[in-house]
Parts: structure tokens; sequence; C-alpha cells
């Protein structure tokens, strides 16, 4: 079921809401959590499509902000959508132009459910310090996108000068299925073995940065970024090895197309291994599952960033 409640008030909302359980037989599921998302209105629709389909796992009440400029017309234009549009959720999206363009933790207080943990995610622009955003001090998980930025790399860095407890970034969550791989290798071996590594990557690509600082961190060796002859993402991680340990040779984790990615032994058979790309609406799902501080991406972003070279991902030519 979806309402449209033209030039209205967040109070209208929440009772319109309200009639809709009470008259039109809406049921009211248990909702674990209010997930706010901050979009353009160019980007609300992707943003939604991907809260729907995460809140399968975790419901919410889904309470967008879809800011227009400051220079149009005063105005707030809400929609609800309940049942089957709103997959396990309950969604409000607030359509603001004019003076109520500002993202404003006014806009939505009388919205969010009580007594309820708050995630808020700014699906495209990444504000400067987002702990001390209106919406950001009132959440307690965070969560931006620095891949859907101008400048991702230089926005990470901004990230990792702002960072506070709560703080999570999508680029990292990219990154799940290549931690886990590459800790799996190294679980199986000495990993003081390894006496540099090398990422491959595109221009650009923050999820390959924070790869390079996780690994950098975990294991104090140089990790150096090069350019990758494609732009598919993320394509290979080569772990070298000393003289002394398998033949003086490297271990490969490649991915350059598709959803299968090879592991290259020193001395055994390449291996096939699934590690599909990662939808928006996986990262999101995984984001929602823990309220807690993600010390490790915290370690990683504040400490793990400054030891690495980043020229190579911040060069486009």
């Amino acid at each position: 079921m979806i309402v449209d409640i033209p030039d209205t008030t967040t109070s209208k909302v929440s009772k319109k809401l309200a009639e809709l359980r009470e008259d039109g037989g809406v049921v009211a599921l248990t909702r674990v959590l209010t997930l706010v998302i901050l979009a353009s209105r160019d980007n609300a629709e992707p943003a939604i499509a991907a809260a729907n389909l995460a809140s399968r796992e975790h419901p919410c009440r889904i309470i967008v902000l879809a800011s227009g400029s400051s220079s149009e017309e005063t105005r707030l234009d809400a929609q609800i959508r309940v049942g089957g549009d709103a997959g396990a959720s309950e969604v409000l999206i607030l359509n603001a132009g004019g003076e109520l363009a500002e993202q404003s933790e006014a806009m939505i207080s009388a919205l969010l459910l009580p007594d309820a943990p708050i995630v808020a995610w700014w699906a495209d622009e990444v504000p400067e310090d987002v702990s001390a955003t209106p919406i950001g001090r009132i959440a307690h998980r965070r969560i931006t996108d620095s891949a859907m930025a101008a400048a991702p790399v230089a926005t990470l860095e901004r990230l990792a000068h702002s960072y506070d407890d709560g703080d999570t970034d999508l680029a990292w969550t990219r990154l799940t299925r290549w931690r886990i791989q590459l800790a799996s290798i190294l679980d199986s071996m000495d990993p003081r073995t390894v006496t540099a590594v090398t990422v491959e990557t595109p221009p650009e690509l923050p999820s390959a940065v924070l790869l390079a600082a996780w690994l950098q961190k975990s294991l104090d060796v140089p990790v150096r970024l090069h350019r990758s002859a494609t732009d598919n993402g993320l394509s290979s991680v080569r772990l070298h090895l000393s003289d002394d340990s398998r033949g003086g040779d490297e271990i490969v984790l490649s991915r350059p197309v598709g959803d299968i990615a090879s592991l290259h032994l020193p001395d055994g058979p390449v291996q096939q291994v699934p590690m599909p790309h990662r939808t928006l609406e996986d990262c999101l799902a995984e984001e929602l599952r823990r309220l807690d501080a993600d010390e490790v991406f915290g370690e990683v972003l504040v400490r793990g960033l400054a030891s690495v070279d980043l020229t190579v991902c911040r060069t486009a030519a």
C-alpha cells in the first residue's frame, strides 16, 4: 500500500501511519530499529530498494530524507509505504525543499520508533564530520559509502580524521569475502614468511585502499597498490614470500572478472574459489546485524590508512 501526503508535516505523517494501522488493517510487525536514509532525490529509490531487501532480515522502520534544494519553495511532501510495497518494514519518505531541505533531527524526531536503536545511512553524499551532524549525533550506527563520493580516496582520509565509534563505510563491507579468503590463507601458513603484498586495483577504489591498510596492519610488511589493467574493481592480491618459504614464490588470489576467484599456491594446483560481488542490500544487511562499534574498521581507517601510499589510487591518469 502506498499513500501520498502532499504539503504536510511530520506530525501529520505520524498520525496517518497510526490510522493505517487502526483502520486499514496494516499489521505492525516487531521493528528492531529505525533506519534513517539520507539521500538525494535521484538516489532515493535505489537506496529504498536495497533497504527493503535488507529489512527482510532486520524488520525496521525506514525514514527517507530525500532532500531537495534550499532555493526551492519550502514544502514537505510525504509518502507512506507499508505491506508488500515496503518489504518487512514501514517506509516513510520525506521529500523536503526550501528551509526544510536541511537534514535535521527535528525532521524525523516525531517518526522515530520509541526505545529502538537508530541507524543512519548516507546513501550518496558523505558529510564533513558524520558523527557531528544533527542525525549523526542521535544515531547508534552511522553508515557512509565513500565509493559514491566524487573523490573516494580523499573522502576516506576525511573519514579517518573525523572517525568516531559507530562509524562504518560500505567500502569496508564490500571487502568481507576478500578478508575471509585472505585470513583463511594466512591461517594455513606462517604469516611471518610474507615479506610484501601487492594489491591490484583501478584508481579511486576505496575498498582496495582499506584492504591494503588492513593487510599492512595485520602483517606489518610493505603493501603496494598497483594499477590494474581493467576497471572491474579489486582484481588481485599477491602475497610475496621469503626465499626459504615455498620456493620463494608468491600466493595470488585473483578475481579479474566474474564471481569466481582463482587461488594460486606455489606448491599446488590452481583452486577456484566462489567469491561473488556483493550487492548493496548484502552490504547493508551485514551492517544492520551489529549495533556496536566495528573496532577493526576503526583501527584500519585511523591507523592503517596512514601507512599506505595512496598515489596509485588517487591518480586517475
